[in-house]
């Protein structure tokens, strides 16, 4: 018969002491706070910029959105390279987390830009290398988590995930060198982008604000998703050890209306 001790290890640990609910209450409260400072930076404490005047504000919201989307799109590789070597259950949880805090973040990158162009380019959108690479992303991380949706099978749905995971991380750092690589629409990088760019000090914390409380704000989001999907693992260890008890596994594998 199956017991407990025939699930994953890693699994049985799911229930949390008290002690871990009070510590994501207190983090929250330091996001949300880092989340009001960074709103005040961008809308208030940093200064007015001299050729867009108020409609460069956006510029603290959109840029830290894609950094924060791009470093949850690189986790997600991470992890889903651990899972593909070692076929963890916390690796898949992590790399799906990341995913759907990552797109949000992105969703937030590209939702912000059109509205940040249209009274600065006078277009709310141009297909050059940038925006288009940022699209063609946005699309393919929207497609991973509809692929997890449509792929019944418990076992190749994790490895079709972690696959397509890897190879949509590639697209990543072109778009992140195109605007250094081909002459585009967008505007050239403020941050680290050579000898002639840079920020205002003030404009620059500002943007360190908002750099750290959409990291904080990721952080806070990846670990409820990584735990609801630990959890979802957990009960579906669980059903397979029922049913392996019942000798129906095999009819589950294979499907409704077939027997082994």
């Amino acid at each position: 018969m199956a017991t407990n001790g025939q699930l994953p290890e890693e699994l049985l640990r799911i229930p949390q002491p008290p002690a871990a609910k009070n510590w994501v209450r207190l983090w929250a409260s330091i996001t949300f706070a880092l989340l009001l400072l960074g709103l005040y930076e961008a809308l208030i404490g940093a200064p007015t910029e001299a050729t867009m005047g108020i409609y460069q504000r956006i510029f603290y919201f959109h840029v830290p959105a894609a950094m924060i989307g791009f470093l949850s799109f690189f986790i997600n590789f991470l992890a889903s390279i651990w899972y593909l070597l070692k076929r963890s259950p916390r690796a898949d949880a992590l790399a799906i987390a990341t995913a759907e805090v990552g797109l949000a973040f992105l969703s937030i990158n590209l939702t912000t830009g059109p509205i940040w162009a249209k009274p600065v380019w006078g277009i709310w959108w141009t297909w050059d290398a940038r925006l288009t690479l940022t699209l063609i992303i946005w699309v393919m991380y929207v497609s991973y988590i509809v692929l997890r949706q449509f792929t019944p099978s418990a076992e190749l749905q994790p490895r079709l995930s972690a696959a397509l995971g890897i190879f949509i991380f590639a697209a990543v750092p072109i778009d992140y060198m195109a605007i250094r690589w081909w002459r585009t629409q967008h505007p050239a990088p403020v941050i680290l982008g050579g000898k002639n760019s840079g920020l205002d000090p003030h404009m620059y914390f500002a943007v360190l604000c908002c750099e750290i409380a959409f990291l904080a704000l990721m952080a806070t989001l990846v670990r409820f998703r990584y735990e609801q999907e630990i959890v979802k693992h957990w009960l579906e260890a669980r059903r397979r050890g029922v049913l392996l008890t019942q000798g129906e596994l095999g009819v589950t594998d294979q499907g409704p209306g077939i027997r082994s």
